[in-house]
């Protein structure tokens, strides 16, 4: 019986933007959980499901669009401080 020789693979280069978008989603998610130093309970609520839904859209885009990944977590700060800011400017949340 011959045997076949097992011919070996170049090793697969792996891609960082899903790793370091999914890091940033993390980061996201302790500030929209600490929000409510600042803000009342129910616009926590909101943000938590607001970062529930966008890390939904991550995990489907972490094949297809790993660099959207970090774009996505860079808008959820921005969305983040500028809800935190107009809360405290047009309803007077404060600490």
């Amino acid at each position: 019986m011959r045997q076949r020789r097992r011919v070996a693979k170049a090793p697969v280069a792996v891609d960082f933007w899903p790793f370091g978008g999914m890091i940033l989603m993390a980061a996201t998610f302790f500030l929209y959980a600490v929000s409510g130093i600042v803000a009342p309970g129910w616009a926590v609520a909101l943000l938590l499901v607001v970062w529930f839904v966008a890390f939904a859209r991550a995990c489907t885009w972490w094949s297809t669009h790993p660099r959207l990944i970090s774009l996505l977590a860079v808008g959820l700060v921005a969305l983040w401080f500028a809800v935190l800011v107009a809360g405290g400017v047009w309803l007077d949340w404060s600490a």
